[in-house]
């Protein structure tokens, strides 16, 4: 017996992925449906073998179905995700609406899946932002072995993170540099992506922290531990898929960089290419399409008693959004619904 699923934003990049990853990884599903907006009503997407067609999200009545993937932005999430709830749907989102509220637990399953059961507090789960995932995954099995006290952050974040407007401007302003009179202005970024980076990911805050940075610092306290001390700075870069980040952590004991590369390579998620020689290590191009976090360039930071510091790299439209929730998804249907 399997799992009536609805995927809300269906067409979006995130949704078709989510529909993707479903069937890649054969979640026991008996029933799916693709949700979307009235103005993409009647697209076609992709789910394995199988074609649907979106159906109109604002007359789609959630009774009877087990778990809602949201792939849509605060606003919708907020209008529909409650009335799915309340329907006894449980609804898995992707939108930063929930991510603070202290009664909906906000989960990376390799990280902190006993939170899981704090579902049934209003029938929602967070998944977290796409930079933060990601790097909570490495943090988790270190901070175990060694507590992490501090946590220095920079990130180098795919156009893909900001959707398909995103993608289509890096392609047509790069397209642009060659093409004399078809130069391309920017409108979804303050600042020419293409050739360059931009450090300003979300809004500006009174700190001087943009949103972004600051999500990742209030994230990885909720996930992993509110003792850890985090400062990130994010920035965009002209990648169209994969995020990377440079990460500096400060542990009250000792790790040696050796078994720090030995608890990364046993921990779950987790693949580790760290040769110390060219090409050995894992750039945004080669982690498209994969379910794992890569760690690579792991060594002690010198310069204080007890850091390390290592290179991250994920696909953030797996990871950071859409396999991060279908793996909530598995987690809470094998230790709380258990149908499948």
């Amino acid at each position: 017996m399997g799992y009536k699923i609805a995927v809300v934003g269906a067409t979006g990049n995130v949704g078709r992925e989510m529909l993707n990853i479903l069937a890649e990884r054969q979640f026991p599903v008996d029933e799916i449906v693709a949700l979307a907006s009235r103005r993409s009503l009647g697209t076609e997407v992709s789910f394995g073998d199988t074609t649907l067609t979106t159906k109109d999200l604002d007359a789609f009545d959630f009774a009877g179905w087990d778990i809602a993937l949201f792939a849509v932005g605060s606003e919708a999430t907020k209008k529909y995700a409650p009335k799915a709830a309340a329907a006894g749907c449980v609804v898995i989102d992707n939108s930063s609406l929930y991510r603070y509220d202290p009664d909906i637990p906000l989960i990376v399953p390799e990280v902190n899946p006993q939170a899981i059961h704090d579902y049934k507090n209003k029938n929602i789960i967070a998944n977290p932002n796409c930079s933060t995932a990601q790097m909570v995954v490495a943090l988790k099995p270190l901070h175990d072995r060694a507590k992490i006290k501090r946590v220095v952050v920079s990130t180098y974040q795919s156009v893909s993170g900001s959707g398909k407007d995103a993608i289509d401007e890096l392609w047509n302003q790069t397209k642009g540099m060659y093409v004399p009179g078809q130069e391309v202005d920017p409108k979804v970024y303050p600042k020419q992506i293409a050739f360059n980076v931009i450090p300003h990911i979300d809004v500006f805050m009174d700190s001087g922290d943009t949103k972004e940075e600051w999500k990742m610092v209030a994230e990885t306290k909720k996930i992993v531990d509110p003792s850890i001390k985090v400062t990130a700075t994010c920035v965009r870069v002209p990648v169209f898929v994969g995020h990377s980040e440079s990460v500096n952590v400060e542990t009250e004991e000792f790790l040696d960089e050796d078994e720090a590369r030995d608890i990364l390579r046993e921990a779950p998620g987790i693949l580790v290419v760290d040769k110390r020689e060219n090409g050995g290590y894992v750039t945004p191009v080669e982690c498209v399409g994969d379910f794992a976090t890569f760690i690579s360039r792991i060594r002690q930071d010198v310069t204080i008693d007890n850091g390390l510091n290592f290179w991250c790299v994920s696909d953030n439209l797996r990871k950071g959004a859409a396999l991060n929730a279908v793996q909530i998804a598995e987690l809470l249907g094998r230790e709380v619904l258990k149908k499948g």
